[in-house]
């Protein structure tokens, strides 16, 4: 049966019809219509951030936890320019997010009027699709559409730009229709060839690797890839958004690689005759200078997108498809077969790096004590720079999906919004938002949000009063002008305390682990300070330009004076 509603209306039904349940924005001028009608949809929550930039590392955050669409709503103009730098992290991250910005009336638009902006074309590059709507009668086949682009293939945020009078304009909405089963396609992809002969190269190959990326987690492939490693003794890496995507605890895994990987992995991939690597695009952070990535191996790339196979570097065998489908046949295709000699060779490879930390107060022993307290279940939420690099290392990742980061796009302030959308996916697990003292600073203010709207996240703020990252490229490549990188912080415990939540300060590693438990049991969210050193660098690290094969692992000698 059809009736007459409003455009907001539809929106808001189509909404529900969709099974969204959150909302992550901030109201305001032009989708003002939309928030009116929200309030007779108690089937959506919708959650107030402090910043329309949160709102949509929020939802990215709810997607990457769920496999749900996320949805963050903002209004025109400014509002709407504020979710940008979201909507790009959830393209370069493949996660699925709708945005729903509000816009000046049809008359007023290309007029410059208050608080318009051209959001279609700001956004054109960081979306798989976006609509500006016309007409309320095209806003529920729209938001449908919407929904599925995001979610379809390789997801990624779209985005729906709906001026104010098509929110107010009256049409007919029809329901949803019953879903048809989808008729066979006629010319379904076949990998035959492809999985052949990769399973060919797998049972040739004296030094193989298999390298796995966020792929495997969108494609839910855990098992899948753990059969695959296990069936054939290959050592497998996991790329950042790789990580917890195969079991840290696993004998077969051997690390990350890339930029900041360790030493045995850098070299085992340069040592290596074939690297299968399923669901990533061998990134510059990964690979380091192409031109000397894997020198001796045969590349067989497996990607749900086609346009990512040889973009980076040269692949032997290409399969585009979806990990989990493809690691299957991969699975019934090769033999069962061991490489003991290729990790008696990697383990020469392995050291101890030894390092020293004032009081006690290293990365690892953070990471073992928020392990110890937390468990197997909990999902860690990083920010970007030092503090994402040691946690994304040395945290034992349990949890399939656990480990959630902005990888491509590298956006400080993603930790604490994002959480919040992470919790809400899991309610009854812990969720842990670990930033730097910069990062933590550009969107504390959704300690307000958590406050009000009951999320129970924890903060850990890796404090050393610099830009860390920043200030260890200026030691290693600026002859150390720490330029623009010191800042000051608050009092983080007073901070807490003035938005009425538990806070903590950590200045010893015996301190750790009372104080993550403390943190832990606390209903609702809290915040513990960690004060580090302040020149602490993350090792190893390869030079920008630099291959794989020239790690450094020490910081640079001072100069004479």
């Amino acid at each position: 049966m059809s009736e007459t509603l409003s455009g907001a209306q539809i929106l808001c039904r189509t909404l529900v019809e969709e099974g969204v349940q959150y909302l992550f924005g901030y109201p305001g001028g032009a989708i003002m219509p939309f928030y009116h009608a929200l309030g007779d949809c108690p089937e959506l929550r919708h959650i107030l951030v402090r910043h329309e930039q949160a709102a949509a590392h929020a939802a990215d955050g709810y997607a990457r936890a769920s496999g749900r669409v996320g949805v963050c709503v903002a209004t025109s103009g400014p509002g709407a320019t504020n979710l940008v730098t979201g909507l790009a992290t959830a393209h370069m991250d493949s996660s699925p997010v709708l945005a729903i910005t509000g816009q000046v009336s049809r008359p007023m638009i290309g007029r410059d009027a208050f608080q318009e902006t051209d959001v279609i074309g700001i956004t054109l590059p960081i979306t798989k699709a976006n609509w500006l709507v016309q007409d309320a009668a095209e806003l529920a086949d729209t938001v449908r559409e919407a929904v599925a682009v995001a979610l379809d293939g390789r997801p990624g945020p779209v985005l729906l730009d709906v001026p104010k009078d098509v929110q107010n304009q009256k049409a007919e909405y029809r329901p949803k229709a019953a879903a048809r089963q989808p008729s066979p396609t006629p010319h379904a992809p076949s990998f035959a060839d492809g999985v052949a002969e990769a399973a060919r190269l797998i049972a040739a190959a004296q030094r193989p690797l298999l390298m796995v990326g966020h792929g495997v987690i969108l494609a839910g492939a855990y098992a899948e890839i753990r059969t695959l490693a296990e069936q054939t003794g290959i050592p497998v890496i996991t790329t950042l958004l790789g990580i917890s995507a195969f079991p840290e605890c696993h004998p077969l895994h051997l690390g990350m690689p890339g930029m900041h990987g360790e030493v045995h992995v850098n070299r085992a991939i340069q040592q290596a005759d074939l690297i299968v690597g399923i669901g990533l695009r061998f990134d510059d952070r990964v690979t380091g200078n192409t031109a000397a990535f894997a020198p001796r191996a045969r590349i067989v790339h497996v990607d749900r997108d086609p346009a990512e196979i040889g973009k980076n570097v040269k692949v032997t065998v290409g399969i585009a498809g979806d990990a989990r489908d493809v690691t299957r046949r991969l699975i019934e295709a090769v033999a069962p077969r061991r490489c003991d000699a290729w990790w008696e060779e990697i383990r020469g490879y392995m050291r101890v790096r030894d390092e020293s930390w004032r009081d006690g107060l290293s990365p690892e022993a953070i990471c073992r004590a928020l392990f110890a307290v937390t468990g197997e279940h909990c999902s860690v939420v990083t920010d970007v720079g030092q503090h994402q690099m040691w946690v994304a290392k040395l945290f034992p990742y349990r949890r399939p999906n656990g480990h959630v980061t902005s990888g491509g796009l590298g956006a400080m302030g993603f930790a604490v919004p994002a959480a919040m959308g992470v919790h809400l996916a899991r309610p009854d697990e812990p969720v842990w938002a670990i930033s730097g003292d910069g990062g933590f600073q550009m969107n504390m203010a959704e300690i307000a949000t958590m406050v009000q709207e009951g999320l129970a996240v924890k903060m850990a703020v890796f404090n050393n009063g610099y830009l860390g990252m920043v200030r260890q490229w200026q030691q290693f490549f600026h002859g150390k002008r720490y330029s623009c990188t010191p800042i000051w912080s608050p009092d983080y415990v007073k901070l807490a305390a003035a938005y009425g939540i538990p806070g903590w300060r950590v200045e010893r590693a015996r301190e750790l682990e009372e104080v993550f438990t403390e943190a832990n049991a606390v209903r609702g969210p809290a915040l513990v300070e960690l004060v580090i050193e302040q020149e602490a660098n993350v090792f190893p690290m390869i030079p920008p330009g630099g291959s794989l094969s020239e790690p450094i692992e020490t910081a640079p000698a001072a100069a004479a004076t």
